[in-house]
């Protein structure tokens, strides 16, 4: 397992013979109160393809978002997506793997945005296999949020996801732990050092999963206490590091 004192910069030399598994919201793009507005620039997706091809394919996105959402940002992206945190993926060559959505799911979303409705910015992000509350612009909302999120998980046999200023529903457990594993025992990743660059909490299911596996985490934003071992202070020298660990 690679370690490092808190607030360390990993090396660029961490890359080699390695795989890069990468969340998207807050680590490679800036977080945004409405996630409907967070959009991959060209020099965001140049970047991850130099990197892809410095690595003989061996990098994938895992994210909450919906693998066919990243795939619509980067437009034909050839590299794997961890979507949904880690409930369902898409393959470079477009293959999917998903599990089916229950019926209960469509009612517990009407629930969520008949309570967005009644509160001034709250908002309901829709997801393939669930969907997100965000009180990012209301934080006063919180507690509320957390009790209706909780109650329909319970009564719809749901997955609760917490997330930054938001939480999640889900029509299936996974998390982005699970996600980094099954990709590891896949091609082109199989065999490799896996390396996870995240900043949310529910990105330490994935620094937890590398470690287990001998490679190493990367905390993106303000140091907290986490299972990564490297870290980042946002997404500007995330970008940074990857140039420089192109070169």
């Amino acid at each position: 397992m690679i370690s490092a004192p808190a607030g360390d910069a990993p090396p660029t030399g961490l890359l080699d013979g390695a795989s890069l598994f990468l969340d998207f919201d807050g680590t490679l793009v800036e977080l945004e109160d409405r996630p409907d507005l967070v959009r991959a620039d060209a020099e965001l997706i140049e970047l991850v393809h130099a990197v892809q091809a410095r690595l003989d394919g061996r990098l994938a996105i895992v994210t909450g978002r919906s693998s066919a959402h990243i795939a619509e940002l980067f437009g034909d992206p050839g590299f794997a997506i961890g979507g949904s945190h880690g409930v369902e993926f898409r393959w470079p060559d477009g293959r999917v793997a998903a599990p089916e959505v229950p019926a209960t799911l469509d009612e517990a979303v009407a629930a969520l945005r008949a309570f967005a409705s009644s509160r001034e910015n709250v908002l309901v992000e829709t997801k393939l296999f669930g969907a997100g509350l965000h009180y990012r612009m209301a934080p006063q909302h919180e507690a509320a949020a957390l009790e209706i999120a909780e109650q329909l998980a319970a009564d719809h046999g749901l997955h609760l996801q917490p997330g930054k200023m938001m939480i999640e529903l889900r029509a299936a457990a996974g998390d982005k732990g699970t996600a980094i594993r099954h990709l590891m025992q896949t091609e082109p990743f199989a065999g490799t050092k896996p390396i996870f660059m995240g900043d949310d909490v529910t990105d330490e299911d994935g620094f937890r999963a590398v470690a287990e596996m001998g490679g190493a985490g990367v905390l993106v934003g303000a140091p907290r206490d986490t299972a990564a071992g490297w870290h980042l202070p946002d997404v500007d020298a995330v970008r940074a590091w990857l140039a420089e660990a192109v070169r």
